[in-house]
């Protein structure tokens, strides 16, 4: 870990003095969770040593960063935002000119859903649906009742426990002999699956990504076989009081990197790398579970990202650029 922090140091000031005159100053928001801070350390990376811009990372925020870009200009870019807790205001700044959308940056959008094993879908198929997982609680024991199959659901006080458990209503899975588990906390959450995994034991329940866990456990993403009814969700779903639910899967949420206008006209070839710049919610998984289990920080696991990923990230950039970035490790 030592000898990569070294090498960012060298790295980080070669292209501010080969190639400082190709770009101006960026900043981009450093968001306060794992997949935004490694983004924007990817983002800093390819910006520095491929269009030789000098780069400032701010630290940010969903809300203050979106207000920041709409009052202040600044920062430049915001690499991961979830966009639907402010989506009014946003469109509001694209439609005045001050904000672009530039790229869907994970492309699967948000992702949440119930989840099994996937060495259990191995052995029997059928699970991978909720028909298939109603016929067998048998097989996701329920801990206090061995009679019982047993749902993880989100922990109390998350909104995606209201979810979790009018899905949990829709799907009848009280009357095909199934109980909630509150997990208590995310940890706890996490914990029951790492336990499952460790014996190979039945798991179902409630997770979403990207996420760490879903990087260091392979997961199925169980069909309920309803399609998204994305108005029902809004209006029932993710409501306390929804008296009727039915079967939906979630509908993936909206993260997109935002930029200023004012950047997107000033440096249009780094502003086209944000037209192209996007990760699958299986790629992110990986490289979080990446992250946590070398215990590092967005700027060493972007990094680990360039020099082990160049098929990936060479798509987003002219072969020139991506030449200069090969050629900076």
């Amino acid at each position: 870990m030592r000898k990569a922090l070294i090498v960012t140091g060298v790295l980080s000031l070669a292209p501010a003095i080969s190639f400082a005159a190709d770009c101006g100053d960026v900043s981009i928001a450093d968001m306060n969770w794992s997949s935004a801070s490694l983004m924007a350390n990817v983002d800093k990376f390819i910006l520095e040593n491929g269009y030789g811009c000098t780069v400032d990372l701010i630290p940010g925020d969903t809300m203050p960063t979106g207000t920041s870009m709409l009052e202040k200009n600044e920062p430049d870019i915001a690499p991961e935002m979830w966009a639907n807790a402010s989506i009014e205001a946003l469109q509001k700044g694209i439609d005045d000119k001050r904000l672009r959308f530039s790229v869907d940056s994970l492309s699967d959008g948000g992702e949440e859903g119930f989840w099994v094993p996937t060495y259990l879908v191995d052995k029997m198929p059928e699970l991978a649906t909720i028909e298939g997982v109603l016929k067998h609680p048998e097989l996701f024991q329920h801990p206090e009742d061995d009679t019982l199959g047993g749902f993880h659901s989100c922990p109390a006080g998350w909104n995606c426990q209201i979810t979790a458990q009018n899905l949990f209503k829709a799907l009848k899975m009280e009357e095909a002999g199934f109980d909630i588990i509150d997990p208590g906390s995310a940890a706890g959450l996490s914990g029951s699956i790492a336990r499952a995994y460790e014996r190979e034991k039945g798991w179902l329940g409630y997770y979403w990504a990207p996420t760490a866990i879903l990087g260091k456990y392979d997961m199925v993403k169980v069909d309920f076989g309803s399609g998204i009814d994305e108005q029902h969700y809004l209006d029932c779903i993710t409501q306390e009081d929804c008296l009727d639910p039915k079967p939906t899967m979630y509908p993936p949420s909206f993260v997109t990197t935002v930029t200023t206008e004012s950047f997107a006209t000033r440096e249009p070839a780094a502003y086209e790398y944000f037209t192209k710049r996007a990760f699958k919610n299986k790629e992110m998984n990986l490289l979080l579970a990446w992250m946590e289990n070398n215990q590092a920080d967005g700027d060493i696991a972007a990094e680990y990202f360039i020099e082990n990923n160049e098929a990936l990230w060479s798509q987003w950039v002219p072969a020139d650029v991506a030449m200069k970035i090969k050629n900076s490790l």
